[in-house]
This record gives structure tokens, sequence and C-alpha cells, in this order.
């Protein structure tokens, strides 16, 4: 049997924008055991930069549910306070401002200024590139930025643990956003400034990320970040409600606060998340979860 390849460091990466729930923990819990089999070190990387929706109650949540599920990290904040004063991502906002500037000195990017709603009723989910010929002047007030996007250029992603496949951008990332309106940078951009910065080489997340892998390693062409290109990546099934649904943090059942206020160990949890994937026996821990659902 072929030993799982090393890495350096991995992250957890919540976003304080709810409380957090079953599913968030089992990739929590993924992820603890990925970086035990590979020596890797664990960071905490809270994603805040959606500003309208973070709420000081969901950033302890993250504290709170972490600690329950005695999932641990070995570099990031410790507690709110601290994750607020040193490690939010409004700290790193120069390093988000240089590779928009460099995307711009590319001439990668172009100005929009279309509503969520007129894109969703011209184009679903995908963005049919309304603004592409417009040539709205970038430092026009209220405007995304989207970069510029070819459908036929091979993206190649390393899977954890053995193999690499090639793919294209789907229809739903072609122009995607990289500065929105407001100003911040993106989901997509700041995900890739981070684990660049902080020298992450192994990302754990679920399945519905996939097309925002391919995205960040689309961008990460454009910004020529090597160490981004040969990061490797790991995407989870997700946990499910009745109907196919996936689970969402609006859906207060599903939260960790919610079992934890019913009293239910972390042990229950492990066995709850193990069972909604099929597993009947009883799960102890994150390694036991991940022993039982890691490939390998």
């Amino acid at each position: 049997m072929l030993q799982n390849p090393s890495f350096k460091k991995t992250r957890i990466a919540p976003t304080p924008s709810g409380y957090l729930h079953l599913g968030n923990a089992l990739s929590f819990a993924l992820t603890a055991a990925m970086a035990r089999r590979a020596g890797a070190s664990i960071l905490l990387r809270i994603d805040d930069l959606d500003r309208q929706r973070v709420q000081p109650a969901f950033v302890q949540d993250i504290f709170d549910t972490l600690n329950f599920l005695e999932i641990p990290w070995d570099e990031g904040p410790r507690d709110a306070a601290q994750f607020e004063k040193e490690y939010s991502q409004v700290h790193r906002m120069p390093q988000y401002a240089a590779a928009l500037m460099r995307l711009e000195d590319k001439n990668a990017v172009f100005a929009c200024n279309c509503s969520r709603s007129q894109v969703a009723a011209e184009g679903g989910e995908a963005y049919l590139g309304t603004c592409l010929l417009k040539s709205i002047p970038l430092e026009t007030p209220e405007v995304n930025w989207r970069v510029y996007t070819s459908a036929d250029r091979p993206l190649r992603m390393k899977k954890w643990p053995y193999n690499s496949v090639e793919a294209r951008l789907p229809a739903t990332m072609q122009y995607f956003v990289v500065r929105k309106k407001d100003g911040y940078p993106s989901y997509q951009l700041a995900s890739v400034v981070d684990d660049h910065h902080y020298g992450v080489d192994l990302v754990v997340r679920g399945e519905d990320l996939y097309d925002s892998t391919l995205a960040q390693l689309y961008l990460a062409t454009l910004l020529q970040d090597q160490p981004f290109l040969n990061t490797t990546f790991y995407h989870h099934p997700l946990l499910k409600k009745e109907g196919e649904m996936k689970l969402s943090k609006s859906a207060s059942d599903t939260s960790i606060q919610y079992w934890r206020k019913e009293g239910k160990t972390a042990a229950d949890v492990y066995t709850m998340i193990a069972g909604m994937l099929g597993h009947k026996e009883p799960v102890s821990d994150w390694e036991d979860l991940g022993a039982l659902l890691l490939p390998g």
C-alpha cells in the first residue's frame, strides 16, 4: 500500500455568516484527520470579508464549535478577541489590493455594473458577459471587477492523494468576480491570496466548491502564483437533508449549537454525521470519523 503524501499546512476556513452546522463539522474533522495522516499543521483562517453578514456571535460560535468537537489547530487565533486584533482578513487588505493591481496591470479585468437580479434574469447562475464591451472605467463607483476568462484554457488540479486532473472553467465561473461593488475582494481572490500568504499546500473543502477551486486555479494562473498552483485539493461529499438539499446555516436543526444545547456530546455529533453518510457504527471522535470516511 502506498504511503500517504506529506504536506506542510492545511487550513480550517469557516465563514462567520451563521451558526456552524453538521456539514462544517464534517469538513473540520476530515481536515484534521488528513493533516494527521500527512504530517501537516492546521491553520485556523476565518473568512470574514462579507462584512454585512458577519456578527460577533457567529465568530464566537466558531471557537465554541471547534472546542466542543475537540478539533485541534496549530496556527491562528485562539479566541474571538485575538482574531479581531490580529487575524481578521481586514488586516490583509493591502495584499488583496496588490493582487487586484497586478490583474489591472495585466488588463485581465473589466468593470461590470450588472445587478445580481439582472445576471440571474439573463443567465441564471452563469454571467453572460453583458458588460464585456461596455468599457466601463474600473474606477467607477459601485462596480464589480470581473476576470476575462476563456472556456478553452486547460487547468491542472492536483487531487489528494496521488493524481491530478485536467479541467476547464465551468460556465458558472466564466467572468467571475474578483472585486465586489463595495470595494472588498471576492472570496475567490481572497482565498488565493490567503493560502499563498500562509503557505497552505493542502485544501480540504466540500464538493460544492469544486467550481470555486477551478476559478481559483485560473486566477492563480493569471497571478503566476506557482505555490497555489501546486496546492493539492480534496473535495469531500456533502451532508444533505431529506430531499437531497444541502445543509444551510439558516437551518437551526442542523447547527452544532442546537445539538450542544440539546445535550449531545461530540461523539453523538460525529455518529450523527457518519449516519447521514450511510455508516451505522458509532464514532467517538474526529480521528474515528476520518478513518471511516477518508480513502486510502
